[in-house]
């Protein structure tokens, strides 16, 4: 069992995956490398604007620690209340009701084990892979047209006041957003804890849901099942350091973050060089290699959502 960490680091508020942009043989499509991570540079911001946001994580995290060990989680299933909000200037921006239901069908499947490729888990995985019982339902979808070329990863994007929406009653819905985020990068969440006039998620357009096979190999919405995950307290598989704690049990500890498909198995070098979890859906692998949850990372969201949780007001 991992060591569970309760730090600063661990208290990550912001989460932004960025990549590396190449072009493909087709001048006419822009390939994405692989995913990477800016969250330092993020959670650095947030810290250093409010210094209050660590302590706040940490107790959410005691919190969270206290809940499974006493196994006092959601009896029953949680549904989420979605509101899009959607940032656009070019008609490609201004995604269709249709793009935008896919991705909540893709959160419907992920979290409820009816993706197709759930199957594809191996066998030495087969033991803890989940049914979340998360659901979602799209409650409403909200469309403003802006002149910015990008957003960011500033929030402006949620601030009227920078021209961008404001999240609708973010404490009982799910607020994403769809915007041309730019610099390559592809989405962040907001963790609980975080200040309610900036909670939820937001998603490049490019990549909102099955948006086509243009965009692969991020085009199957599992962008938005990883960000989402973090608005439920995930951390990333590898802790976000060497060998780092994900404060999951019964994940495997990676080396750092795995990108496209590896071949399984993949071992890691780290303490008993176990087989890493590279199909799970907060690692940084291609939208085809993420596929599961394990129970302890469904144990983990499940805490933030019973009385007294950071997302109590979802619960039931």
């Amino acid at each position: 069992m991992k060591n569970v960490l309760i730090t600063a680091f661990a208290a990550l508020v912001l989460f932004s995956c960025q990549n590396e942009s190449t072009e493909s043989s087709d001048s006419n499509v822009s390939a994405i490398a692989h995913r990477g991570c800016a969250s330092q540079e993020v959670l650095e911001a947030q810290l250093k604007a409010d210094p209050t946001l660590a302590i706040r994580m940490n107790e959410i995290d005691a919190f969270t620690e206290k809940a499974i060990l006493s196994g006092k989680l959601v009896n029953g299933k949680v549904q989420i209340p979605v509101v899009v909000n959607v940032l656009y200037r070019t008609t490609a921006e201004n995604i269709s009701n249709a793009q935008i239901q896919t991705q909540i069908d893709v959160l419907n499947k992920d979290f409820n084990a009816l993706n197709s490729d759930f199957n594809s888990v191996p066998a030495l995985f087969s033991g803890v892979k989940a049914n979340v019982g998360i659901s979602f339902v799209l409650d409403q979808v909200i469309r403003k047209s802006t002149t910015k070329t990008s957003w960011g990863t500033n929030d402006a994007v949620k601030k009227v006041a920078q021209g961008g929406l404001a999240p609708t009653t973010p404490t009982t819905k799910l607020n994403l957003w769809s915007c041309t985020i730019g610099g390559g990068i592809l989405g962040y969440a907001q963790f609980p804890g975080g200040a309610s006039a900036t909670d939820g998620v937001v998603i490049d357009s490019k990549y909102f849901g099955l948006s086509g096979a243009a965009n692969a190999p991020f085009n199957l919405g599992r962008t938005g099942t990883h960000e989402v995950g973090h608005w439920m307290n995930l951390r990333h598989i590898w802790g976000d350091a060497t060998c780092g704690s994900d404060l999951v049990s019964d994940t495997p500890t990676h080396n750092t973050a795995n990108y496209g498909v590896p071949a399984y198995p993949h071992y890691s070098t780290c303490s008993g060089t176990p087989v890493e979890m590279t199909m799970n859906y907060m690692d940084y692998t291609d939208d085809n290699g993420m596929y599961m949850f394990s129970n302890g990372q469904k144990s983990r969201m499940a805490a933030i959502f019973v009385t007294g949780g950071a997302r109590a007001a979802f619960g039931i």
